[in-house]
């Protein structure tokens, strides 16, 4: 029987994807600590899901207003860590636990991603991924050492080369190079490390590369773009892509659409694992959820949305009034995540939405309230998701840690299994095995229609 995949959704920072966690009475405050995200990573591991994912951003929402006092202020993202480094120490304390995390191709170097991925990979016995995106704000190209953002397309451009460069790399040792012999004194065979020696027009690197293969081959990619050049990226190379679907039935026909995209690679369909982000709040009653939820629904703040609106759209949303409609060429310049304008011009049902009209349609900042409930409520709308088509499993974001994860795989989890939508214990010991994707083997990532170009 076909089994949905859970994925933890995480940031290595004061709160979760929702700024206004960090206010709730049961969420940890202990988040520069060690243990705050090996408890975390401990539930996730006893609720057997697939990974735990760090999303990551290069600089804190400061766009509005282009000041940052405002983000430190209310706590709106503004403590980052590196995500890599924070997922060694859940690595420690897990043994099953896949472990993903972001990383940027818009601003940091091919070579080192696929060394600190790899690396991960193989001091976690086969557990690693890497979220390959392309970066969305003038605030983290300012950081990172760039007058401005490129252009949409041109990332995109750029994070083709980049991630050619990763698998290339990740492809330079055969499985068999290391001999580690002490008696002959031969610790690897030369000729099964090869060099990639690749230019391209954005990027050129080497090589050979230094790191070895690992039990799963190399870390799975997961991808998110929500564009129509971010879906084509994700038909081409990922593996697990996060999406945004808003209602069974849309979810089920973008679904589709994306699984012939994969095939029209030359991919199979059935390798690329789709998961769409939800935030239930649970309990082990209706009653006692719905008030859980009325408590969430009071912690957002209006300075949450608009900041997190100016970092996500790259505009600064303090220029305009509440009331003051956006322009043709403002709406048009829109260079963050488009699908967020899209999506406020949908549920508007304006061409010129007002700042006010973003806050409303487009929800940031603020949790989803559409999943609330007892075991059995809970269960019945992600058995209905998948069951019903629209997904492969669920990308389960928090209002409150650890709390949110820990209410998830105490009452849902469970009830899951019963209906035998999840499994009772890992069946393997690598991220691809819960996944069920194939080792990675040597050039396997080439689809058909690229290797024939």
């Amino acid at each position: 029987m076909r089994q949905m995949h859970l994925v933890g959704f995480l940031q290595a920072q004061n709160c979760t994807i929702y700024a206004s966690s960090w206010r709730h009475p049961d969420s940890r405050t202990d988040f520069l600590k060690a243990d705050f995200f090996q408890e975390i990573a401990r539930i996730l591991e006893a609720g057997k899901f697939d990974l735990g994912f760090f999303d990551d951003r290069l600089s804190m929402p400061d766009r509005y207003g282009s000041d940052h006092v405002h983000t430190i202020e209310h706590g709106i993202r503004c403590v980052k860590m590196d995500p890599v480094v924070v997922l060694t120490m859940m690595a420690a304390v897990t043994q099953r636990l896949g472990l993903g995390s972001t990383a940027s191709t818009t601003y940091f170097e091919p070579f080192h991603v696929a060394r600190a991925f790899q690396t991960l990979d193989l001091m976690s016995d086969g557990r690693a991924a890497w979220n390959v995106v392309t970066s969305l704000n003038d605030g983290e190209a300012a950081n990172m050492g760039h007058a401005e953002m490129m252009a949409h397309d041109a990332r995109y451009d750029r994070a083709d080369e980049f991630i050619e460069v990763v698998l290339g790399h990740w492809d330079g040792w055969e499985d068999d190079a290391l001999i580690v012999d002490k008696a002959s004194g031969r610790f690897g065979d030369g000729h099964k490390v090869h060099r990639l020696d690749f230019k391209g027009k954005y990027l050129s690197s080497r090589g050979p590369f230094t790191v070895p293969r690992s039990p799963q081959g190399h870390p799975v990619v997961i991808q998110a773009g929500s564009s129509g050049r971010g879906k084509r990226f994700s038909a081409r190379w990922a593996e697990l892509v996060f999406v945004a679907y808003h209602d069974v039935k849309s979810g089920k026909e973008e679904y589709d659409e994306f699984k012939a995209m994969v095939a029209a690679e030359g991919r199979n369909p059935d390798h690329v694992k789709v998961a769409t982000l939800c935030t239930p709040i649970c309990a082990a009653t209706k009653a006692e959820a719905e008030d859980k939820a009325a408590l969430i629904a009071r912690l957002p703040l209006e300075i949450d949305a608009l900041s997190l609106l100016s970092e996500a759209l790259n505009f600064d949303f303090a220029s305009k009034g509440m009331d003051e409609p956006f322009t043709d060429e403002e709406m048009a310049g829109i260079q963050g995540l488009q699908a967020i304008r899209d999506r406020v011009v949908k549920n508007t049902g304006k061409k010129n939405p007002t700042v006010r009209d973003f806050i409303v349609g487009s929800g940031r900042g603020r949790p989803r309230l559409d999943m609330v409930g007892g075991p059995k409520e809970v269960a019945d709308k992600l058995e209905e998701w998948f069951v019903g088509g629209a997904c492969d499993g669920f990308v389960i974001a928090a209002a409150a840690v650890p709390t949110g994860y820990a209410d998830f795989v105490q009452h849902v989890v469970p009830e899951l299994q019963r209906r035998g939508l999840f499994r009772e214990d890992y069946t393997g010991s690598t991220l691809r095995d819960h996944l069920g994707l194939p080792r990675a083997m040597r050039g396997d990532w080439q689809p058909k229609r690229m290797a024939a170009e």
